[in-house]
């Protein structure tokens, strides 16, 4: 289900700063039926002026196959709401993504930060993009 309903923006340099910054983000894809399923805590990093997320469990990740299809959902962090659309980031991006997680969370244990930089991880890559 590829339904971009709002048009997409650019985030502000304000949104980037708090939102790269934040420990955690919530994101709360839009399911088929148009609602918002639970939102869940994940990392988040931020690459030149885009934020990713990975999911750490895998493409199974109920969260991860929900925004997949959906292609939408909600974001809170740093103080930051707003509704985004998700895109598959690409390969062409993977070493910075990695190297911003690593950056970002090396204080967690490195097989903490293993699980969303390794090979499975890295094919979940999201890239969010803010809607107006």
């Amino acid at each position: 289900m590829n339904r971009p309903s709002a048009k997409t923006t650019t985030w502000t340099g304000d949104e980037l700063d708090r939102v790269g910054a934040a420990e955690e983000l919530e994101i709360a894809p839009r399911r088929r039926d148009g609602t918002l399923r639970k939102p869940v805590p994940i990392w988040v990093v931020r690459v030149g002026d885009d934020l990713y997320v990975r999911a750490a469990y895998g493409p199974r990740s109920g969260w991860h196959r929900v925004a997949r299809t959906s292609r939408e959902g909600r974001i809170r962090a740093g103080g930051v709401e707003k509704g985004v659309t998700v895109e598959d980031a690409g390969g062409a991006v993977n070493d910075q993504v990695d190297a911003a997680y690593r950056a970002k969370y090396r204080r967690y244990a490195e097989s903490i930060v293993d699980s969303v930089t390794d090979a499975q991880a890295r094919l979940t890559t999201l890239k969010l993009v803010p809607r107006a």
